[in-house]
């Protein structure tokens, strides 16, 4: 199964934006994460009507963050990109005749219902302040393990 990492690849840009004098253009971020700068405008757009990164046309255009980074979780960002469910799997019938699948689906909601209710509340726990504070902190003490990304 293909795992979604649109929010990992869009927390990368990001905090690279943070750290970045300037605009970044889609070309820029296209050859960062190996794909095309459509695919990044499309990403980036939700960020835009989100309120999180605005976007300049022309030469020394681009991409820059426009919220503060202590306001905006991985959250806010997972739901701005149209990140999948949390969770893929479930049953396949909502209201099956059989009183073992009844229980199963039961069972399986619930606890779907529980991790979920979990992982999106961490997920609205961690802002990308800190983010960019851990990655700053792993600069100054590890030096960086390419020295593009810490400069």
């Amino acid at each position: 199964m293909r795992t979604d990492s649109r929010l990992s690849r869009t927390l990368h840009v990001l905090l690279h934006m943070a750290r970045h004098d300037g605009p970044m253009t889609s070309e820029a971020i296209g050859r960062m994460l190996g794909t095309n700068p459509v695919v990044v405008r499309r990403t980036m757009a939700g960020l835009r009507t989100a309120g999180y990164v605005k976007s300049e046309k022309g030469h020394g255009g681009g991409w820059t963050i426009a919220a503060d980074l202590n306001a905006v979780s991985l959250l806010d960002v997972h739901r701005a990109v149209g990140g999948p469910r949390i969770f893929a799997i479930g049953s396949d019938r909502a209201n099956p005749a059989c009183a073992v699948e009844q229980v199963v689906n039961a069972a399986v909601e619930d606890t779907l219902r529980e991790a979920e209710a979990l992982l999106v509340a961490r997920l609205g726990s961690v802002s990308l302040a800190q983010l960019a504070r851990s990655f700053d902190a792993r600069c100054r003490t590890e030096g960086p393990s390419d020295a593009a990304t810490c400069a």
